[in-house]
């Protein structure tokens, strides 16, 4: 099985080819959000470094979210894209799942978090059992101290991973303490190839039907609709047009 992997949720664009089970090529890039311009050329490069056309491909696999907006948009419209033209499944896989499968074991709930600013958070808790990964509790766009609390109910020893720890690690522990431990930096950021290792398990999704998982929506969205409150109803887009 030959699949291409496109990681864009977030600040680390991450790309992929893997053939059954093992990468063949990686390209990662952190810290420049201009996917726009850098997504297309690095899915080149991994597929010709692979020596592979498209048309080889048997899978495409996209992290759908949540994320960066922008990064998440850009990510599912290539792939989408891919996957229509040339007629091959496309596998959507949770970003917070793809995070979290970066730990391959712990005796505990693993966390992975992705800040939304103003102190939320896209996070969710996993369990990870010698590489299965099942999840506990559910993805959300939650206020960080609402999650901590949620976490400290638990009793159990909780794994935070992801490069967002940076902004949250003191809040952490002084919140749940001696529950809380956190992953090494190098496991931090998404990974393309940890993507298309799901993606073989995974299930694939009608390509004309698939949309990212944002969990919340945009700012502008919600500061219209609450401008235009008690005005039309229907959706955000069929309001605008």
């Amino acid at each position: 099985m030959k699949i291409l992997a496109i990681e864009s949720s977030n600040q680390t664009l991450s790309v992929a080819t893997m053939e059954d089970g093992l990468v063949v090529a990686e390209y990662t890039r952190n810290g420049n959000l201009q996917h726009s311009t850098q997504l297309m050329p690095a899915v080149q490069d991994v597929l010709q470094a692979a020596n592979w056309t498209p048309q080889d491909l048997d899978r495409i696999a996209i992290s759908k979210g949540p994320g960066s907006y922008t990064g998440v948009r850009i990510g599912a419209t290539i792939a989408k894209t891919l996957a229509w033209t040339l007629d091959k499944p496309l596998i959507p896989v949770s970003s917070l799942k793809v995070l979290a499968a970066n730990i391959d074991h712990f005796d505990g709930l693993v966390v992975p978090i992705m800040d939304a600013r103003r102190n939320n958070m896209y996070t969710a808790a996993f369990e990870i059992t010698n590489g299965q990964i099942e999840e506990e509790l559910a993805e959300c766009h939650i206020a960080s101290e609402d999650w901590f609390n949620q976490l400290k109910e638990t009793n159990k020893p909780i794994l935070f991973v992801g490069q967002d720890l940076a902004n949250y690690q003191d809040a952490i522990e002084a919140n749940l303490g001696q529950q809380a431990y956190f992953s090494l930096k190098k496991q931090w950021l998404p990974s393309a190839g940890v993507l298309a290792n799901l993606a073989i398990t995974a299930e694939a999704e009608d390509v004309h039907i698939f949309t990212p998982e944002y969990l919340k929506k945009p700012e502008a969205e919600e500061n219209w609709q609450k401008a235009h409150e008690g005005s039309r109803k229907g959706d955000y887009v069929e309001r605008i047009d």
